[in-house]
């Protein structure tokens, strides 16, 4: 089992972590602007959600595999990348405005539940960073290394859900307020959508 000073330790690193700015927190930053509350709190559960297929994957050694190939990693960046550009082109074409309320919100809000698992789990740079820095805190000498790498990340998933969750109200606040401007649901939802395609170019970029 993991130590509580081990768990405390790794607890105040991933906080920061979570809140440090990149591609996951940028998603639901861009979701809440361009369409509220709801679809930013999707995102955030997913991507953190998602965050299980990773824990899942180190475990097993899949991670391992992936980020060991050149061309495994490449295969799955790029995927994740074109899956990236394509959720943005979908915004960029559908003009994304506020999530309604009822039947129609609760079915958008799904679908951005999904796209976000989908978008976390193809990221393999996710994959490189459990794999990096989930090992610091585990303690070979105390056994059972699958459970510790399960405690630190379903602890990591919760504070992901917790984090991303603060950035998605406070965002979707943002884009309530923004949208009550005539025409800035459509401009909010063009840009929101060139700023997924700039994420998936920056995915697939390669990195010297």
């Amino acid at each position: 089992m993991v130590s509580l000073s081990q768990l405390a330790l790794f607890a105040v690193t991933s906080t920061v972590l979570i809140f440090t700015p990149g591609p996951d927190i940028i998603y639901v930053m861009t979701r809440g602007v361009a369409q509220g509350r709801k679809a930013a709190l999707a995102a955030a559960a997913g991507f953190a959600l998602g965050n299980f297929a990773h824990t899942f994957f180190a475990i097993v050694g899949l991670s391992a595999l992936i980020t060991s190939s050149a061309t495994a990693f490449a295969c799955v960046r790029y995927a994740g990348a074109a899956y990236l550009m394509y959720i943005g082109y979908k915004m960029l074409k559908s003009r994304a405005a506020l999530v309604p309320d009822g039947a129609a919100g609760q079915l958008q809000s799904r679908v951005i539940f999904r796209q976000s698992i989908l978008a976390n789990i193809m990221n393999p740079k996710v994959a490189l960073f459990f794999l990096a820095f989930f090992p610091q805190f585990v303690d070979r000498g105390r056994g059972g290394v699958p459970m510790q790498m399960l405690i630190l990340g379903t602890t990591f998933v919760v504070l992901t859900l917790l984090g991303f969750g603060v950035v998605a109200l406070l965002s979707g606040e943002i884009g309530r307020w923004l949208n009550r401007s005539t025409g800035a649901g459509s401009r909010i939802g063009q840009g929101a959508g060139c700023i997924l395609i700039a994420l998936g170019l920056r995915l697939a970029w390669p990195e010297r």
